[in-house]
């Protein structure tokens, strides 16, 4: 029997996860000795993480919650790691499972690792370069101790093969997200709400904004959102709002009767809204992933990416955190002349079964 621990710590990291699950499971129903247990670090307390948040993933609820949010950076990591340590030591597995860059995915890599537990882990290799980003730091050191990489791009795979990692420690498989948004796209939903009952297709944005360069600067913050107005038209710009960016924002007092800011929204709804956009504005990684593979223009307001492949085949532009920078490239997207989606290699929504078949070779 193959015995899996998968570690998930912040909601992102669920949709990473969740297809991982289901292959599993579709595995012991074909009669492999396979077994699991999906473990929560509760790095992040997320409200909308209930009960309805893992029936939309279509996945168990997880076997134990490690309790670990909170504090400080290293307070968190301690806390994970000495929490994780007494889960692996109570069910010890045969191989740990740690996905994409959060703090948890570098806590639970050096507990297994102290443990002499092999670890694996989904989205290794990708680099952003920005030692500034704690996802980078989190990425670097976790790459650094994992026995096994299941890789998004060939650009991931040269930066392992680079660090003087083998080729047979290195998996290239695609991405799990895409995954989860492949199998739940029949699913999307309309929010409920007046607002977005007048939302018309293909004319509107949805922004997302939370990383601290954009969000801390009071002045930049200003400047970047009035760009935005500027740019775009007489088109109303959806804006679910991460509670720490709402206080900015009111005591700056921005506000404009089309820039609408709601409550952040579930994964069904959000990715309704992003399928049906003219555009997204956002800093976050993992949407310019999703907005590609639905061909949604995107402009990411960052200086760097660790998803160089969202630029180069998808449909995503790295504007900067320059808020002058914005103009040209808007303008383009509302004059209709964005470029499309090229399609990445393997990101054809079956990345889980690549993962769980290629452990079940590794560990039989």
């Amino acid at each position: 029997m193959i015995q899996l621990t998968l570690v998930a710590g912040a909601r992102p990291n669920f949709m990473k996860i969740a297809p991982i699950v289901h292959a599993i499971q579709a595995k012991q129903q074909a009669g492999f000795h396979i077994s699991f247990r999906l473990i929560h670090t509760g790095q992040h307390y997320d409200k909308k993480m209930s009960g309805d948040f893992f029936e939309q993933l279509n996945i168990p609820e997880p076997h134990a919650n490690l309790g670990g949010g909170g504090g400080t950076q290293a307070e968190q990591t301690a806390a994970i790691m000495v929490a994780f340590e007494k889960e692996l030591i109570a069910h010890r597995p045969d191989l740990v499972i740690v996905v994409g860059d959060v703090t948890s995915t570098l806590s639970c890599s050096i507990a297994a690792k102290k443990l002499v537990i092999d670890v694996a882990h989904v989205e290794g290799g990708i680099r952003s370069g920005d030692l500034s980003m704690p996802e980078e730091i989190n990425r670097m050191v976790t790459d650094s101790i994992t026995d096994h990489f299941f890789t998004t791009s060939e650009i991931a795979n040269n930066n392992l093969r680079r660090l003087g990692f083998d080729d047979s420690s290195i998996h290239f498989v695609g991405n799990t997200m895409i995954d989860t948004l492949i199998a739940n796209m029949p699913r999307f939903k309309k929010p409920d709400g007046e607002l977005f009952d007048q939302l018309a297709a293909g004319k509107y944005f949805v922004m997302t904004m939370h990383r601290p360069a954009n969000v801390d600067q009071e002045e930049k913050l200003k400047h970047m959102i009035d760009a935005i107005l500027d740019g775009t038209g007489d088109l109303p710009i959806v804006f679910p709002v991460h509670p720490r960016t709402a206080k900015n924002l009111e005591q700056l007092g921005i506000s404009s009767p089309r820039l609408h800011m709601t409550e952040p929204l579930s994964y069904l709804e959000f990715n309704y809204l992003v399928k049906n956009a003219k555009g997204v504005i956002t800093d976050s990684g993992g949407i310019t992933e999703e907005a590609s593979v639905m061909n949604i223009p995107c402009i990411t307001l960052r200086d760097n990416t660790e998803r160089a492949e969202t630029v180069e085949l998808g449909t995503n532009e790295l504007v900067g955190t320059n808020p002058a920078n914005l103009a040209p490239y808007l303008k383009k997207l509302m004059a209709g002349e964005w470029k499309s989606y090229q399609g990445i290699p393997l990101w054809d929504g079956k990345t889980s079964e690549r993962i769980v078949s290629k452990i079940i070779d590794l560990y039989s």
